[in-house]
């Protein structure tokens, strides 16, 4: 298969599995749509994603796509109807980031029985994070001396993480082939990334 009948075939894969998503594809798919505009599509996930809050059902939807030069990330929620509208309403937002801004590509993977764990079995779960720097966690806590009778102020510790984006699929709760095409679009975004520093 030629590069452009790959580049189709993956571009109608995403739209095919949005609508599958079933959350208001028209929407998305219009959002996600016009944020890749005329690139081709080299990699994709989508996720739906359903909360509870108190006693209101919420859905969220992620889409992540990776270009030849960006990775974009979409998300959908739904409100219900509230004081600043009569009637519910969706949010959609896209994010578009440069591959050379990825700075950290983390997947952990959570496998049952690993002492009898072989090649190519599928992970439970896959928690993939995605970090460019455009919010960053810090977490503090008082510094201390090995003293234990010292009541001087030594200050703050902590660390500082990336934290753009963080997300978990499992075979329980999403599915084995949303489990496989999260190490899929982890492998791609990986490739693509690692192909920068070259």
């Amino acid at each position: 298969m030629d590069a452009m009948a790959k580049t189709s075939t993956t571009t109608q894969g995403l739209r095919a599995a949005i609508e599958r998503s079933g959350y208001y594809p028209a929407l998305v798919a219009e959002a996600v749509e016009a944020a890749v505009g005329g690139e081709p599509v080299r990699s994709y996930l989508v996720h739906q994603e359903t909360t509870f809050d108190q006693n209101e059902v919420r859905r969220h939807v992620t889409v992540l796509v990776l270009t030849g030069n960006r990775f974009i990330v979409s998300h959908t929620d739904e409100q219900a109807a509230d004081s600043t509208s009569p009637t519910p309403y969706a949010t959609t937002s896209t994010e578009s980031v440069k591959l050379d801004r990825i700075s950290s590509v983390v997947v952990s993977r959570v496998v049952a029985n690993p002492e009898q764990y072989t090649p190519g079995t599928l992970p439970r779960e896959v928690v993939l994070t995605i970090g460019w720097g455009a919010v960053n966690r810090i977490d503090l806590e008082p510094a201390a001396c090995g003293d234990p009778n010292c009541d001087a102020d030594h200050g703050y510790t902590g660390s500082s993480t990336a934290d753009d984006l963080s997300l978990r699929v499992s075979e329980a709760g999403d599915g084995p082939e949303t489990v496989r095409q999260a190490l899929t679009f982890a492998q791609a975004i990986s490739e693509a990334t690692a192909d920068l520093t070259r």
